[in-house]
């Protein structure tokens, strides 16, 4: 039988720590096992030279006579076996190795895949036979396994004025034939559009005692009839009569969470002026946020109707306009 080199199989030193052997078993068990390369007999060889590879180099006996006999191991360790007496080896003729426990098996391979409860049948064969019926007899009987309940997420929808005030709502639960449950849920301020607001165990039941998921709210802000939303920052337009237009002056509007903020009004504004408000957007999520802007769009109202008073300035005006 030709040489294998245990070490070079596992990609490790000859001066490597059974800790780092078992990190590297445990990588090339993953890349390798047949259940992620499905129908490959290469990937399935490879398998079983790195597990043999471990066998040998994780006991320290087996190893110690590996290093001290290299090709020979085998037969060295044969007839040292056979002058102490103890013919038949596990480190005779031939390698053995023994079957792994299903807690070893979990342990390396993070549990059997997620809803089949149960591994391959190449993977059983390969450790030792049926690990499920061992695992019947080993165990002793006990309660059934918990599980948590999943995530639920549903859309919720939002007002302006709530995302920038923060809100406490009531949601009717139902699930199932389980009797309907009200819970009071908490927005805070700053949400805004497709925010997820999470509500701690108010999801799916768990089985077998297990915890209930979380419940997921992911926020859709509702249209405005006054103010336009983009990330934390708002518009909203503002009318505003020709005289202050062209004079310029102050201007009273409110912000979304309902404060009144004064605005100058800048001379000779002209139609479509945007005016920057900083932090009377929408207000930062969390202590280390920044807040949004609220931009104030002037829209110059034309009058639609003359009084005598109005028509003599505006006549006024207009000579003036002519001699300059």
């Amino acid at each position: 039988m030709d040489f294998k080199d245990y070490y070079a199989t596992l990609g490790v030193p000859r001066t490597a720590s059974d800790k780092d052997i078992k990190q590297a078993f445990r990588k090339l068990a993953r890349q390798f096992h047949p259940d992620v390369n499905s129908g490959d007999a290469k990937a399935e060889a490879r398998f079983k030279e790195v597990n043999e590879a471990h066998e040998v180099l994780s006991d320290p006996d087996k190893r110690r006579t590996y290093d001290e006999a290299g090709s020979q191991w085998r037969e060295y360790a044969q007839a040292r076996e056979a002058r102490a007496g103890r013919p038949g080896s596990a480190a005779g003729g031939r390698t053995t190795s023994r079957s792994m426990t299903p807690e070893e098996v979990a342990e390396m391979f993070g549990g059997a895949a997620e809803g089949t409860g149960d591994f391959s049948d190449f993977f059983e064969t390969l450790f030792g036979g049926n690990t499920r019926s061992r695992s019947r007899r080993t165990r002793r009987p006990g309660p059934p396994p918990t599980r948590r309940g999943d995530d639920v997420e549903h859309e919720y929808e939002l007002d302006v004025e709530s995302a920038a005030r923060g809100s406490v709502h009531k949601l009717v639960m139902r699930q199932g034939d389980a009797e309907p449950r009200t819970i009071d849920v908490r927005i805070p301020p700053g949400v805004t559009d497709g925010s997820r607001v999470r509500v701690a165990g108010e999801g799916s039941p768990g089985t077998g005692g297990g915890s209930r998921g979380d419940l997921f709210l992911r926020i859709r802000l509702k249209p405005h009839p006054t103010f336009t939303v983009s990330g934390r920052d708002v518009t909203r337009h503002v009318s505003v009569p020709v005289s202050q237009a062209v004079l310029g002056g102050e201007l009273t509007v409110a912000s979304p969470d309902g404060r009144s903020i004064t605005v100058r009004v800048p001379e000779t504004s002209q139609p479509g002026t945007r005016l920057r408000v900083r932090g009377y957007g929408l207000p930062a999520l969390g202590a280390s946020g920044t807040p949004g802007d609220l931009y104030v769009v002037l829209d110059v109202a034309l009058p639609r109707e003359l009084s005598g008073a109005a028509r003599k300035a505006y006549e006024q005006l207009a000579r003036i306009e002519r001699d300059e």
